[in-house]
């Protein structure tokens, strides 16, 4: 499967430029015969508060349903991500569309950032998603997700690529690449991590997408910029990393559970 990692400086809450730059980059995506783009958290509008004027609702969304437009027309599954709003609730979610158009997945993140204000105005989700492009069976996150491995643990018994689309700043760049190749390695899974680049909302983001292999490998790298890098990647690759080495087999969940339970006040007889 041919994947495109569609880095893109979106500016900051204008819809339209964004719209445009997207559109530019499906187009070029298309002539190299990208079967997959996925684009940055927030796509058409950079990370925003703003959901009473950008929120949107997910069965009118006009964004859904310009990528839907896309997907069909150009021929390509895509990712991206956008602000829903349900009555006065609002989640950061990831919408994934088939070639077809068609709905594959909508993941609603997780851990909104409370150590910004994310919090504030966005409720975590409960669920995660899974859906198949191609051979691979994929779950999409969302940027600060990346800081909580349990989840990508459980995601990886059914998937073989974990997408993290983020809007993730300079002022914590070293932690991106670190954790991306930690969560490829103890998952034994494709994972590509979509960053947008440039300013907005008085931060400054520095791209730096990349596609790592199972074995933590970095494949394919964007630096900073908007940039499409693409890079094909083989299910087969992730499956026989976990038959050579099965580590998944040794892991023990029950314990895990268990010993996370006895934290609540009780000393752990094991």
């Amino acid at each position: 499967m041919r994947i495109g990692l569609a880095q893109i400086d979106m500016g900051f809450e204008h819809k339209q430029y964004a719209r445009t730059l997207c559109h530019e980059m499906i187009l070029t995506g298309a002539k190299e015969n990208v079967d997959f783009m996925v684009f940055p958290e927030m796509t058409l509008t950079g990370f925003t508060v703003n959901i009473k004027e950008l929120g949107e609702a997910f069965e009118t969304s006009e964004t859904i349903q310009f990528f839907k437009q896309q997907a069909i027309l150009h021929h390509m599954a895509i990712c991206f991500g956008l602000p829903i709003v349900d009555s006065q609730k609002a989640e950061n979610q990831c919408v994934i569309l088939s070639a077809t158009g068609k709905l594959l997945a909508n993941y609603a993140k997780i851990h909104p950032f409370s150590f910004g204000t994310e919090k504030e105005f966005y409720i975590g989700g409960t669920t995660l998603a899974f859906c198949q492009i191609k051979d691979f069976t994929l779950s999409p996150f969302i940027c600060y997700d990346l800081r909580f491995p349990e989840i990508f643990q459980i995601a990886s018994k059914q998937s073989t690529l974990l997408v993290v689309i983020a809007n993730w700043p300079v002022s914590r760049k070293e932690d991106w690449s670190i954790l991306l190749k930690a969560r490829a390695i103890e998952n034994q899974a494709f994972v590509v991590g979509v960053n947008r680049a440039g300013t907005g909302g008085g931060l400054a983001y520095f791209g730096d997408s990349m596609v790592i292999s199972p074995r933590g490998k970095i494949l394919a790298q964007a630096k900073d910029g908007t940039h499409l890098t693409t890079f094909d990647i083989s299910c087969e690759e992730a499956l026989q990393c976990r038959n050579k080495f099965p580590l998944k087999s040794d892991r023990r969940p029950e314990l895990y559970q268990q010993l996370m339970i006895n934290q609540n006040g009780e000393r752990s007889s094991i």
